[in-house]
Order: C-alpha cells, then sequence, then structure tokens
C-alpha cells in the first residue's frame, strides 16, 4: 500500500532479519542512531494477518505531534521472513525491535503500542526490556499469564481461541492463499464487520501476503507461540504461562488498555487480573468496537492515546 503523505519507508538490518519500517522521520543509516527528531516515539506493532499499515489510521493523526516508527515485523510483507517455527519465538521477536530501535533512535525511551500479536510482542518487551519503555499501549491484545489462564478455565473463550489449531494444521498456508486469500481475508471478517476494508487496502493486503513465503512464516507465529490452546473438553492441561506471577510477568511502566467490548475473538476475561499485573493501570472500553478498532476506531484511539500521553506528561512535570 502506498505511504501515507508525511511517511518514508526504510530497511534496517537488525542481526538476523533485516526489518522493514515506516516513519515519519528522515533517516540517515550511515548515522548512529539514524534518526535525529526530537519528538516523543511511538512505536506501533501489528498483528496477524497485517503488516505496518494495520496502525495507518492511528499512526497518522498523531505524526504531527510525535516520531512515528510503524514496522512490518519479522515474517510480514517486506521484512525477512527465514523458514522454521523456531525462528518465531517471542525473544527473537523482541530481540527484533530492540535491535531496529537501537539502530533507529539509540537508547531513547519510547511509548509502544500493539494490536493482536503485535500486543503479544509489546507485553513480552514490557516485561523483559521494561528500561526502554515509557509506557504501554495495548488495543485488544492479552497479557499471556491472563490469556492463558482464560483458555484453561473459560468455555467461551477456549471455544473462541480454536482457531489456533486451524492455523497450526499442515497445509495452512496454501489453503489461506487459495482463491485470491478468500480465507485469509475471511480472518478479518469473521471477527469484524469491515467497512474499512476498501479496494486500497485489499490490495495492499493482497501484495503484502504475496511475497514469497510469507503466509507460511506468518503461521510460525501461532506455531513458536508457548501459549496453550486446549481442545473443548481437555482436562487434563499442561499450560506452564498459568503459574506466571506479577513478580516475573508484571507490567511497571504506565499502561494504557483500550478495548473493543465486541470482540469475538478475545472475551473481556482474557484480561481479567490486569490490575495486579500491572499497578499503574487505565483500561478504556469502546462499547461498539470489535476485534479491528484500530482499523474502525481510528480517529477515537488517536486521541485516546494522545490524552493519555498528555497526562503522563503532567504527572512528570
Amino acid at each position: 500500500m502506498e505511504l501515507p503523505k508525511g511517511f518514508a519507508s526504510t530497511f534496517v538490518d537488525c542481526g538476523e532479519v533485516r526489518l522493514h519500517c515506516v516513519t515519519n522521520a528522515a533517516v540517515d543509516l550511515s548515522q548512529t542512531p539514524a534518526i535525529e527528531d526530537p519528538r516523543s516515539v511511538i512505536v506501533f506493532l501489528h498483528g496477524f494477518p497485517e503488516y505496518w499499515a494495520a496502525w495507518e489510521p492511528v499512526m497518522t493523526r498523531l505524526a504531527d505531534d510525535f516520531l512515528v516508527i510503524a514496522p512490518d515485523q519479522r515474517g510480514f510483507n517486506l521484512s525477512d521472513a527465514p523458514e522454521g517455527p523456531e525462528n518465531y519465538a517471542t525473544r527473537k521477536l523482541v530481540a527484533d525491535l530492540i535491535a531496529l530501535l537501537s539502530k533507529l533512535i539509540g537508547n531513547r525511551k519510547f511509548v509502544l503500542a500493539g494490536h493482536d500479536w503485535g500486543a503479544s510482542v509489546a507485553y513480552a518487551t514490557a516485561i523483559g526490556v521494561a528500561d526502554r519503555l515509557d509506557a504501554l499501549v495495548i488495543a485488544n491484545g492479552v497479557h499471556p499469564v491472563l490469556f492463558q489462564r482464560a483458555l484453561i478455565d473459560d468455555a467461551e473463550q477456549r471455544q473462541a481461541s480454536q482457531y489456533f489449531h486451524i492455523l497450526t494444521a499442515p497445509g495452512a498456508a496454501e489453503r489461506m492463499s487459495e482463491n485470491g486469500f478468500t480465507r485469509t481475508f475471511s480472518m478479518f471478517e469473521k471477527f469484524s464487520a469491515t467497512p474499512w476494508l476498501g479496494d486500497r487496502e485489499r490490495e495492499g493486503y493482497r501484495r503484502a501476503w504475496s511475497q514469497p513465503g510469507r503466509l507460511q512464516a506468518m503461521l510460525h507465529w501461532y506455531r513458536s507461540s508457548p501459549i496453550v490452546v486446549p481442545l473443548p473438553g481437555d482436562t487434563d492441561i499442561e499450560a506452564p504461562l498459568a503459574a506466571g506471577t506479577p513478580a516475573r510477568f508484571g507490567i511497571s511502566m504506565p499502561h494504557l488498555v483500550i478495548w473493543g467490548m465486541k470482540d469475538p475473538a478475545l472475551r473481556p476475561i482474557s484480561r481479567k487480573g490486569l490490575d495486579e499485573f500491572a499497578p499503574d493501570l487505565k483500561v478504556v472500553e469502546i462499547e461498539d468496537a470489535d476485534h479491528w478498532l484500530i482499523h474502525s476506531h481510528g480517529e477515537a484511539i488517536a486521541q485516546m492515546i494522545r490524552d493519555y500521553l498528555k497526562r503522563l506528561e503532567a504527572k512528570s512535570a
């Protein structure tokens, strides 16, 4: 998809992989850091089956006041897509992000925003590299411990997540690419009304999914996940994440959750107890939003993020 006005595209060598990203700042990769821009930094992480453009309705509305960085994560769109699910372990995805930002902004702190699988990487970064974050913003994404507990304890959340098994089955990539990616587009339509999915957006997704090996790589995110999705009726469940504690998996920085209440994929119970893990937590619920809220409610979400960060700035002044 064409870049929004004021944004540029760049590729950054992050060690194991080269990542593509979009930013509203001038980039000079011959310099360290490559971006000299005094504005506060917001990094946006997309989920499945998306790419950097997932956050376009939000990030373009924040671009005047913030330095925005939106990467294609490993395996998606124009970023490298190594073979094998072992190359999509969470620690590698976090390492990619830190390597990318070290090249672009050095040791500066940043606000990290994630949706869907991007929220999983954002949570893992907030847990493992807390000193780099000013704040954590999540839009319909789940803390790993609480999601695992919901999958064990809540029959409706378990049922809603059975699609994990479809996406990890042999031949899934081939099925997802058939008939012009009909099944892949259905991932949007199953979890949302999609008036936002116009011809421009559809063509952007087709191009992203058509990159060699990308669908297989995108599905490796499911295969490499530590999350255990029990089958309906399973009772003997080994899921070590469910025993996670706030001491080990806590979110120490200010944390904003924006939640679409009509999400059929993630039920509100999947964030039950989040305040125990994130003591500096603010939750904003949008009654008429669903899983793809960053597309359908971009203007409102951008304003929520702006207002939240302004309040944090005022508190620290």
